[in-house]
């Protein structure tokens, strides 16, 4: 079976293919392809490389998303990456969808409703519910074949109400305005193969998925229980470009200055964050040159969003009554070893106590904290894509008679 991956990200657009049997493979395989998008103001930087090793990286002038996005998937069939005849050879697609409300708590085929369902809800995701159609949208174009809904929110739809239910009028709940949760299936993800790492189920977990986008999930027994991102992407952690949780009275003071919807919207999403507060970058690699360079707001910037990763720790802590792991993944998580360090140096008092040279040495799933430690600290490399491709095959079982 060969499963097309296409996962939206609000910077970047990944996809690749898997080939699988008629059983799934115990150990996650390698892609027979991939490749990566990632957007820019004024152009995109594509990356795609293969399993037997070929790369190959181009930089193109944006036009449009859809067209970039046709280009790179005609590249599974040309040139040196070729590794489809025709692409009509890919039996299925399955799409990462961010936002699927309280009618999605498992991925599901994608009909005309569940298009329909996934526009409505672009509101509550500007960034990714979009790209996420545009994405089925043009797959529908250039192939016959059945694509799947993976819901990013899926993971987190059995949060015990206390922690899903906003403190507003009881009327809110009946609208659908809830904590749903986003990067879910990150957190799936980590959480099982954390459990595999460390060889026990029950365990409670603080996943922290920190990348242009962030959240942070209490996981008991491979169950969120809570999570900072709330009924939208926005809440939470200090993130890239988006602010995380402000003060709704700020809103209200705006808004009594004149300030329209779309505007509040276009501040908290896209000038906000470590964008905001730099006035450099979203990107913490570039916020880091600037610090070095002396930059004041760029430390400041900095400064801020490991303040409030630190708040958001405590309140996760708390939901679980204690932690017996923590795991750092997605972009910053995996690659940033200072914001690892500077995170866990304020949890010696759990007895926590990591181990430098594990942290400095780039670690891909393993535990770096010291062997005397009382909480374990992974660093995994998380397997969207793979949780997507495992769901279609099982969505796709599920529809063989």
């Amino acid at each position: 079976m060969k499963i097309l991956v296409l996962n939206a990200g609000s910077s970047s657009h990944k996809l690749c293919l898997y080939d699988l049997g008629e059983t799934l493979p115990e150990n996650t395989p390698t892609p027979v392809w991939e490749a990566q998008i990632d957007w820019y103001p004024k152009q995109a930087v594509i990356e795609v490389k293969t399993e037997a090793g070929e790369a190959l990286e181009q930089k193109l002038a944006i036009t449009s998303r859809r067209e970039i996005l046709s280009q790179v998937l005609g590249s599974l069939c040309q040139g040196t990456t070729q590794v489809l005849k025709h692409l009509e050879e890919v039996d299925v697609v399955g799409h990462r969808v961010v936002h699927g409300g309280q009618t999605y708590q498992a991925s599901t085929v994608v009909t005309s409703e569940v298009k329909a369902e996934i526009d409505c809800l672009k509101q509550l995701a500007p960034n990714h519910n979009p790209a996420n159609l545009e994405g089925i949208e043009l797959m529908e174009e250039l192939l016959a074949v059945p694509q799947v809904a993976v819901f990013d929110t899926a993971f987190h739809s059995q949060m015990p109400d206390v922690a899903a239910i906003y403190p507003g009028p009881y009327g809110w709940v009946d609208q659908g305005i809830r904590r749903y949760g986003f990067h879910g299936i990150s957190h799936q993800y980590c959480s099982q193969r954390a459990a595999q790492l460390l060889g026990n189920d029950d365990l409670r977990l603080i996943i922290c998925h920190l990348g242009n986008g962030g959240s942070l999930s209490a996981v008991r027994h491979g169950h969120s229980i809570d999570t900072t991102m709330g009924f939208t992407p926005l809440d939470g952690l200090m993130m890239g470009t988006r602010s995380g949780a402000v003060d709704p009275g700020i809103l209200i003071y705006l808004m009594r200055q004149g300030y329209g919807a779309d505007e509040l919207d276009h501040m908290l999403n896209k000038e906000s964050g470590l964008q905001g507060i730099s006035g450099i970058s979203h990107d913490l690699r570039h916020i880091r040159q600037a610090i070095a360079a002396g930059d004041s707001h760029a430390q400041l910037a900095r400064d801020v969003y490991l303040h409030r990763l630190k708040a958001c720790f405590g309140s996760m802590l708390m939901s679980l009554g204690g932690v017996d792991a923590i795991v750092f993944t997605a972009g910053i998580g995996e690659h940033d070893a200072s914001i690892r360090a500077d995170a866990c140096g304020a949890m010696d008092f759990l007895g926590l106590t990591l181990d430098p040279s594990k942290n400095e040495k780039a670690p891909v799933d393993q535990d770096i904290a010291t062997t005397d430690s009382k909480v374990r600290v992974l660093v995994i490399h998380t397997q969207e894509d793979w949780t997507i491709a495992q769901d279609c095959w099982h969505c796709l079982k599920q529809e063989k008679p």
